[in-house]
C-alpha cells in the first residue's frame, strides 16, 4: 500500500483532527481499498483540501488506486477554479460535504468523514503512466503551471525526511500548514510513513482553538514556515516548556536571524531539537536539512543534503565548483520530480528532470561542506550598471527599521514596499547609501499589509506596479 501503511498497528490512531474525527491505521487503509471501485485509475481528480480526515483519507485513497490528483485550497478563489477546471477537465471532483450545492452539477458517488466524490461529466483521458499526483508551483495562486510527481517521488521524499527527524510510531505530528503546500504535504507523508499520528487542523496560530487542540493532542512535532514563527514570537511561545513538544521544524523560507536563534536558543535550552530545513515543490518538499546540533554554530545554513540526495554547485560556464565557494545550487536525488505541466496534453509528457534540479538559488557552501543560499538568480536587477540583490535589499530595510517589506523590479527601478509611510524617506536613503546608487533608482510603495500564501511567502505577483 502507499506509503506502507498496511504494515502499521492497525489499532493506532492514524489521522486525528480538530473536527473530532479520528480514523486508525486500520480504518484508513479499508477506506482506501473500498474507494477503489469509485475512481477510475489513471484520471485526474481535483481535490478541494482543508486539513482533515476526510481530506487527508481522499488524497490517500487516490494515490494507492492510481488515480491522479491535484491538491487544492477548499477556499481557492472560484473564478481561478473554473479556469483550472477549464484548462484540465478532470473526471472527478472531491470536496467537503457542506459544498455540495455549489457543485449541484456534478453527481455525487461516494461520500465519508465529511468529504465526498463526484463526477464532473467530463470525460476520461489518458495521462502519463508515471504521473501520481499534481500541486501547483510554489507560491501560484490558481495558476494553470503544476508540477507533475511521481509515486517514487513522494516515498522516497517520505522515507528520507523521516529519517533524518528521527520519526517514529510514538510521536504525534501537527499537520497546520495547509496540505496542498508541498512542506504541509511532506509532514502528512513522512509521519504516517513511520507509523506516527498525524493531527490536522485548519485553524489559525492565532486561535485558541488552535492551542486547545495542539494541548489536547500531546504534540510532539511542530512544523512552520518563517511567518509561523514570527507569530509564535508574538504568542511568547519560547517562555513555555511544552513538556510533550520535540522537535520544532521549519522550512519555506529564510528566518529572520534574531527569530532563528530565539528558537534555536530555546530548543538548546529545553532539550528539543530545532531542524531548519530547505526545499521546493519541484522537489517534493525538502532537499536539505541542518543538524539540530549545528543549529546555532552553522545558524543561517540549510545544511546539507537530506538522506539519498546530493547538492552541489556550479558556476556560469556550468562547471561543478569543488570546496568553498558560490554558485548556483544544484541538486539530485529521487525526489525529484517530473516537470511542469501548464496544459492538459502535459499530462502525457515523461520524466524531463531526470532526478537533476537547477534550483535557481545561489549558494555557498563552507570549508565544512555546509550550504548558505546567498540570493536567487531571478532575485537581482542591474541599476546604473549596479547589481543589486533585493533579498539583500528586504534584509537590510528590516535590519534597520524592524518592518514587512519586498522588493521587486526590473533595471530601470527597484520598487520597494512597506507597511509604514514614515518611513519612505528614510527607506530611500538607507538603500541609497547602502548600494551607492542614486535615489532615483528606488520607487517606494506604501501597502496596508503584503499579500502572502497560505504558507506564509510573499507573493510579489500580486504586488501593484
Amino acid at each position: 500500500m502507499y506509503l506502507g501503511l498496511e504494515a502499521k498497528p492497525r489499532d493506532k490512531a492514524a489521522l486525528v483532527d480538530d473536527f473530532g474525527s479520528i480514523v486508525s491505521f486500520g480504518e484508513l487503509c479499508s477506506f482506501m481499498s473500498e474507494m477503489k471501485g469509485f475512481v477510475k485509475s489513471g484520471a485526474v481528480v481535483f481535490c478541494l483540501c482543508e486539513n482533515s480526515v476526510g481530506a487527508i483519507a481522499g488524497y490517500l485513497s487516490f494515490m494507492e488506486n492510481g488515480a491522479v490528483p491535484l491538491l487544492l485550497n477548499a477556499r481557492i478563489d472560484r473564478t481561478q477554479l473554473a479556469n483550472l477546471m477549464q484548462t484540465y477537465t478532470p473526471p472527478y471532483i472531491c470536496f467537503p460535504d457542506r459544498y455540495k450545492g455549489e457543485f449541484s452539477g456534478c453527481r455525487v458517488i461516494f461520500g465519508r468523514y465529511g468529504y465526498v466524490l463526484a463526477e464532473t461529466g467530463n470525460k476520461f483521458y489518458p495521462v502519463n503512466k508515471d504521473l501520481a499526483m499534481l500541486l501547483c508551483t510554489s507560491g501560484s495562486t490558481g495558476s494553470p503551471k503544476l508540477v507533475r510527481h511521481k509515486l517514487i517521488n513522494l516515498e522516497m521524499s517520505a522515507k528520507h525526511v523521516s529519517e533524518f527527524f528521527g520519526a517514529c510510531e510514538d510521536d504525534r505530528s501537527m499537520a497546520d500548514l495547509p496540505m496542498y503546500y508541498t512542506m504541509g504535504l511532506s509532514v502528512i507523508n513522512s509521519y504516517l510513513y513511520r507509523g506516527a499520528t498525524v493531527a490536522a487542523t485548519s485553524k489559525s496560530l492565532m486561535s485558541p482553538e488552535f492551542w486547545d487542540f495542539f494541548g489536547a493532542q500531546d504534540i510532539t512535532v511542530f512544523t512552520g514556515v518563517p511567518y509561523s514563527f514570527e507569530i509564535l514570537r508574538r504568542l511568547r511561545f519560547t517562555g513555555k516548556e511544552w513538556p510533550h513538544l520535540k522537535i520544532l521544524t521549519q522550512g519555506g523560507g529564510k528566518l529572520k536571524e534574531k527569530i532563528y536563534l530565539e528558537f534555536a536558543e530555546y530548543a538548546r535550552r529545553t532539550g528539543k531539537k530545532f531542524i531548519a530545513t530547505y526545499g521546493q515543490t519541484e522537489c517534493s518538499a525538502r532537499m536539505a536539512y541542518l543538524p539540530p546540533e549545528f543549529a546555532i554554530s552553522k545558524q543561517g545554513s540549510i545544511g546539507r543534503a537530506i538522506p539519498g540526495g546530493e547538492l552541489f554547485i556550479i558556476n556560469d560556464k556550468k562547471d561543478f565548483i569543488e570546496g568553498p565557494g558560490e554558485g548556483e545550487m544544484c541538486y539530485c536525488g529521487p525526489n525529484v520530480t517530473m516537470g511542469y505541466a501548464e496544459c492538459r496534453k502535459d499530462l502525457l509528457k515523461g520524466d524531463e528532470w531526470y532526478g537533476f534540479r537547477h534550483t535557481g538559488d545561489i549558494a555557498r557552501r563552507d570549508e565544512d561542506g555546509f550550504y548558505f543560499i546567498t540570493g536567487r538568480k531571478s532575485r537581482f536587477l542591474k541599476l546604473f550598471g549596479v547589481r543589486v540583490g533585493l533579498d539583500d535589499c528586504e534584509k537590510i530595510i528590516y535590519s534597520k527599521f524592524g518592518i514587512d517589506c519586498a522588493c521587486a523590479g526590473d533595471d530601470k527601478e527597484m520598487r520597494v514596499y512597506i507597511t509604514r509611510d514614515d518611513l519612505s524617506d528614510a527607506v530611500v536613503s538607507l538603500l541609497s547609501d547602502t548600494t551607492g546608487i542614486l535615489r532615483t533608482a528606488f520607487k517606494i510603495f506604501v501597502i496596508d499589509q503584503l499579500p502572502r500564501s497560505g504558507a506564509g511567502k510573499i507573493l510579489y505577483s500580486q504586488l501593484p506596479q
